[in-house]
């Protein structure tokens, strides 16, 4: 290296934590640990029809084959989204990775990781690219609807621990119709084996 050239620190960071990473694409990345076998986790996240009892967010999953799904979620302003997702690849009880099918509304990937962690259970971590529709002023308009994917991902992630765990989410709506109007499930819809 000649004296000329300066010397910079790359950040060897992952890219949904770096610092300096410019991605085309919006990342998210979460993780939380759950006191349930990570098969059982895998098979609810699985069924993705399911996962409209922890995600706040999905108004409906309309399952069009068994690795081809239609998702339609609330966006900023009273809006709705819809997209097809279709499984690309898994790994039965450790992983599901997905895609938007070509010209969805929201383009997006993803990958769930079911991770055993010993005593504490399984560790589910989740990463997310997707294209916020309007770019970077979509993006600062759902974070101020609370509709960004970062904090929906935390927040549902959360929400599927709470209801693996303890067979329901903690709320606090006083009433079934508090609930229904924030469209908050209240427990598990079949008996855990």
């Amino acid at each position: 290296m000649s004296q000329q050239q300066a010397f910079i620190p790359r950040d060897d960071a992952p890219v949904t934590a770096s610092k300096d990473a410019r991605p085309a694409r919006a990342l998210v990345g979460e993780a939380v640990t759950i006191d349930r076998p990570a098969q059982e986790l895998f098979d609810f996240w699985r069924d993705q029809t399911r996962l409209v009892e922890v995600m706040e967010n999905v108004v409906s999953i309309e399952r069009l084959a068994d690795d081809r799904f239609r998702w339609t979620v609330k966006a900023p302003m009273g809006r709705e989204v819809s997209w097809e997702s279709l499984i690309t690849h898994e790994v039965p009880g450790e992983e599901i990775s997905w895609q938007s099918a070509d010209g969805a509304e929201i383009d997006n990937s993803g990958k769930i990781s079911f991770l055993d962690a010993g005593e504490r259970g399984t560790l589910v971590r989740v990463r997310i690219a997707y294209d916020a529709p309007g770019g970077a002023v979509g993006q600062l308009v759902a974070k101020l609807f609370q509709r960004e994917p970062r904090i929906q991902a935390r927040r549902d992630l959360h929400r599927f621990k709470q209801l693996m765990e303890a067979g329901e989410i903690a709320t606090s709506a006083r009433n079934r119709r508090q609930r229904d109007e924030r469209n908050e499930a209240q427990g598990l819809t079949e008996a855990r084996a």
